[in-house]
């Protein structure tokens, strides 16, 4: 071979290898994103805006695709991430009933008065504790949040001690909150919030136990007609935010690196403070519609707590059962971390 046709060769691999470098270095990791809520709650806004950020984060290295809906039903979201039918979501670890222990943690009564802070608050206190992430194999946990405090709706009439919860039909989210609802004698029936609206406009159920932001957003603000809060909450609600592990782990190094700058306690508050707004606003919209609130008094408050202060015993003897070590003290801890945020 002379030497200008051996150097052209050359230059012609070169350019082949090059080209492939360069390829791979530009290729861009989309990441399917799915939501079993409408486009406008504040958790799809939320993931959206988490989306955006790891886009800009990443100079456009990586971005995701919204999906139009959602690839499962709520109760099949964490399997539907762990098996690849997306790449992102998030959902309610009650959902599936029995199978997720150490996080009813962040359910039990009276927690907190902000989501920011019960979400921050919870996602130290997992970052600490190797056996709640032992509950998530399959998924890369982005991180773990919850939403605001719980309050009783209703349609009937205003609840202020525990016997007038007696005769009424509700809807609860699973989880912890259905053993609260239990050990206060109502009749309970465990189904999604996104069949809410159905269930009580049909009367199939007289009241749902949500958190402020929801009456809006399911839309059923001229359906109830009562609230009862209380300090703290009754319950509150866990959710995981999460991606497919293998997604995850096949993701380049600096694009990695940017998904958990923005995960953990980043993500946590950008949930807790998106669920705070809504829930301040949703507030002023179910007074604007009518609904009449009721205050728990003392008294109630007292009633409640002592129905339903077996539950952590209940909850720490299950939770050390999964492994997790000296229950009662993780959970005296994450109090301790929700107070200090709500100061």
């Amino acid at each position: 071979m002379s030497p200008s046709r051996r150097s052209n060769a050359v230059r012609a691999l070169l350019a082949l290898a090059c080209a492939g470098a360069c390829g791979a270095a530009s290729a861009q990791v989309v990441l399917t994103a799915s939501s079993w809520l409408p486009p406008s709650h504040t958790l799809s806004e939320t993931q959206k805006d988490w989306c955006s950020q790891l886009e800009q984060k990443t100079a456009g290295k990586a971005k995701c695709n919204i999906l139009p809906r959602a690839v499962a039903a709520p109760p099949a979201t964490f399997d539907a991430v762990r098996n690849g039918l997306a790449d992102l979501s998030f959902t309610v670890h009650g959902y599936t009933p029995g199978r997720f222990i150490t996080t009813q943690m962040a359910e039990l009564p009276f927690l907190g008065d902000s989501s920011e802070a019960t979400s921050v608050g919870y996602q130290r206190v997992y970052a600490k504790q190797p056996a709640f992430a032992a509950e998530h194999q399959g998924v890369k946990v982005l991180a773990v949040f919850t939403h605001g405090p719980g309050i009783v709706f209703n349609t009937k009439r205003p609840i202020v001690k525990v016997d007038d919860l007696a005769g009424l039909k509700f809807r609860v989210g699973g989880g912890m909150v259905n053993e609260i609802s239990k050990a206060l004698g109502m009749n309970a029936t465990l189904k999604p919030a996104t069949e809410s609206y159905e269930l009580l406009s049909t009367g199939v159920m007289d009241g749902t136990l949500f958190p402020a932001e929801s009456v809006e957003s399911f839309k059923i603000d001229k359906i109830v007609k009562y609230a009862t809060t209380f300090p703290g909450g009754l319950y509150n609600t866990s959710f995981v935010f999460m991606m497919n592990q293998a997604k995850y782990d096949a993701l380049p190094a600096d694009i990695k690196k940017a998904v958990d700058e923005l995960s953990g306690e980043t993500a946590a508050r950008q949930f807790g403070r998106g669920w705070d707004k809504v829930d301040r606003r949703g507030m002023a919209f179910m007074q604007a519609s009518g609904v009449q609130f009721s205050k728990a008094d003392p008294a109630f408050v007292k009633a409640v707590a002592g129905k339903t202060a077996p539950l952590e015993d209940t909850w720490a003897k299950a939770a050390e059962g999964k492994g997790l070590k000296d229950a009662k003290k993780v959970l005296g801890d994450y109090r301790a971390e929700v107070k200090k945020l709500q100061q």
